[in-house]
């Protein structure tokens, strides 16, 4: 059993002690599934925390969005800061999948912007999991799509001890083999650099630096630091290298891996002229051959997951190598798994299959995909299930599917321990619904506090956020397009009262935790439909429950069924909550909670350190910043025209940093 140190400055209220006391009992019970029917408000993180931390299990937490999983991480990480808290979403910034358009014969290439403190974050969580027990990764979703096998990289991984006999030229063709890349003119993660008769090795988390000093044919010193930037070394006798990526094929197994490539493409393509599909066929050769020759030269090819099954001898139609992999791989089935959110969670879990295999069928059926591709996918609804161990869901809505799993173990926790109610509900007509909702929002900026709308589309959140700013509110919109961290920045600004409002879609609403919020409004709200049922409108609702003041006004000139279930729900709880705080004696507190370091910052000090040379003065000054971009851009370009891409590459990086200040 693991050691989880949990530390809060408050003990259990409410109806949180009933509730800790029933799922810890469950989990040490085995029982599989276990659902917290528990309110906005209602401390239920606080609850898992202490559920966590009283059955020491390793923990996998998974939420629907990147958002609220980021949250949720901080959360997580404050009350365990001794154990090992990880952030585990998808590293994309822009994602466009590879796809073929056969009514236009148009074929769109994989296309994607990775963020580096994204895929950073990944390898730690992946890392912590195969090292050590106590451990807890917030993941969205997309800890259920292949990532490629935990046996290999663990396997490859690299052990290394001062006073081990290995030539320096031999340690860089290990790292080569983990693909690390060698980068003497600046530090980055999965690089290394050799000088002398040092070799310093930045592992792909981004966190710290090793330094091995080799003398004549055997390994002589070695050293980390926690700063590879600027290193404060320590002696040590043992480091663990991990691979630089996921995708990784060991070197004794790849002429195999690719035998077995050449025979499907061998098949495929017989079944190819077959049908007559001539072009279909010379398409498939000439690019499979072409990925082939990467494999066996370098070990590694882009696009290189769309050979999974053969890279990992995975029987056709198995399910992938997913981050609960790593979980199964390190600690068998002695672990948990917490659905957030679980009315969200499990329907996208269910539906994600299902389009992938629609787009990879018309790849395979025009000659740009083996039919091997198909196994570089996410877990099946069913697949997902039979790997779960013990598994708990959370939700102040939970649907049938979690009811019907968790049978006669649901736990609810309505009693707030702040005794806030649930947020008083007002319908008024939508004739002037603008002008009406900018007076409510300004009476809540001379208070202080902050302002949640909800719109119908991105492009209404848009324009409704640019007509606040045009009245002078410090307004801003949130929406899917918005990048991942930025969505969690933008959320902290709020907080801050760098922003007064924010415009969102369907973003605010499941699990955010936002104590400053005291109104939430409510744009149309008897346009019947996914927005406006009566889950999604109780979850809505549910961000004004944090403030004492909470308040929510929907527009509209009918009450829809989805609106009336939705207030009846809220008025119960708030009712139960009354008779809570009458029976002991509790006055409704306003929540404090304090505005916790952004992620961007914990991860990516370089883009300060880079920068380092302009004056604090001079990074305020926009258009010294401007200049400098300018600057770099020319140099950027004169560097890409002598062929020096480098050069040219870490220019660009600059230029995207400083850009951060302009």
């Amino acid at each position: 059993m693991a050691q989880f140190k949990l530390k809060s400055p408050f003990a259990p209220a409410g109806d949180q002690p009933e509730a800790i006391k029933k799922l810890t009992g469950g989990v040490r019970a085995g029982v599989m599934h276990q659902a917290l029917e528990g309110v906005t408000g209602s401390g239920k993180t606080f609850t898992v925390a202490n559920v966590i931390a009283n059955t020491g299990k390793p923990t996998l937490v998974i939420s629907h969005n990147k958002t609220l999983a980021h949250q949720l991480y901080q959360e997580f990480k404050e009350f365990f800061p001794e154990n090992s808290v990880h952030y585990f979403v998808s590293y994309y910034d822009y994602y466009q999948p590879e796809a073929y358009l056969p009514r236009t014969d148009t074929y769109i290439d994989k296309d994607v912007k990775i963020n580096e403190t994204l895929d950073q974050l990944r390898h730690e969580a992946a890392q912590s999991i195969l090292s050590r027990g106590d451990v807890v990764v917030v993941a969205s979703v997309s800890c259920i799509y292949n990532i490629g096998s935990p046996a290999s990289y663990e396997r490859l991984s690299l052990y290394v001890s001062a006073g081990q006999s290995m030539k320096q030229r031999e340690f860089l063709k290990h790292l080569v083999s983990l693909q690390y890349q060698r980068n003497d003119i600046e530090k980055l993660p999965g690089t290394f650099q050799a000088k002398g008769e040092s070799v310093f090795v930045c592992p792909p988390t981004g966190n710290d630096t090793i330094k091995i000093v080799f003398e004549k044919a055997a390994i002589a010193e070695m050293f980390t630091a926690d700063d590879y930037l600027s290193p404060s070394w320590e002696k040590t006798e043992r480091v663990r290298i991990f691979p630089a990526k996921f995708w990784i094929s060991e070197q004794k197994t790849t002429p195999i891996a690719v035998a077995n490539i050449k025979n499907e493409l061998t098949q495929r393509l017989k079944e190819l002229e077959t049908q007559g599909k001539l072009v279909e066929a010379q398409r498939l050769k000439q690019r499979t051959e072409f990925d082939l020759e990467m494999l066996q030269s370098t070990g590694y090819c882009r696009g290189i997951e769309n050979y999974s099954s053969h890279m990992e001898f995975r029987e056709p139609g198995s399910p992938p190598s997913t981050l609960i992999d790593y979980f199964i791989r390190a600690y068998g089935a002695d672990f948990l798994v917490v659905v957030d959110e679980s009315h969200m969670t499990i329907p996208q879990i269910k539906g994600m299959y299902h389009g992938d295999r629609a787009r990879k069928d018309t790849l395979i059926d025009y000659g740009f995909r083996l039919p091997s591709a198909r196994d570089n996918r996410p877990l099946k609804m069913h697949e997902f299930e039979g790997m779960m161990p013990q598994a708990l869901y959370l939700s102040a809505t939970p649907s049938e599917y979690e009811l019907k799993k968790s049978e006669h173990h649901v736990t609810e926790q309505i009693a707030r321990p702040t005794g806030l109610l649930d947020p008083e509900i007002f319908v008024r007509p939508t004739h002037n619904q603008t002008t009406d909702a900018i007076e409510e929002i300004k009476v809540r900026v001379k208070k202080h506090q902050r302002v949640l709308i909800t719109v119908l589309t991105k492009r209404m959140a848009e324009d409704f956020a640019d007509f606040l700013k045009e009245q002078g509110v410090k307004a801003e919109y949130m929406h899917s397009e918005v990048k991942t961290l930025q969505r969690a920045d933008t959320l902290e600004r709020l907080r801050a009262g760098e922003h007064d409002v924010i415009v969102g879609v369907n973003l605010l609403r499941e699990g955010l935790d936002l104590p400053e919020v005291s109104l939430v409004i409510i744009m149309d709200a008897d346009k019947e439909g996914f927005l406006r049922n009566k889950t999604t409108l109780i979850q809505t609702m549910g961000r004004a429950a944090r403030h004492h003041e909470g308040r929510v006004i929907m527009y509209a000139d009918t009450v829809t069924q989805s609106m009336k279930g939705a207030m009846d729900e809220t008025n119960r709880r708030r009712n139960i909550q009354e008779r809570y705080n009458t029976a002991h004696g509790i006055t409704p507190r306003q929540i404090e909670k304090p505005i916790r370091e952004r992620i961007a910052a914990q991860k990516s000090q370089e883009n300060v350190r880079e920068t380092e040379f302009l004056s604090p003065g001079l990074l305020t000054e926009t258009k010294n910043v401007k200049k400098l971009i300018a600057d770099y851009t020319k140099e950027m370009k004169q560097a890409a025209r002598e062929l020096d891409f480098t050069e040219a590459e870490r220019l660009k990086r600059l230029i995207q940093k400083l850009k951060r200040f302009a």
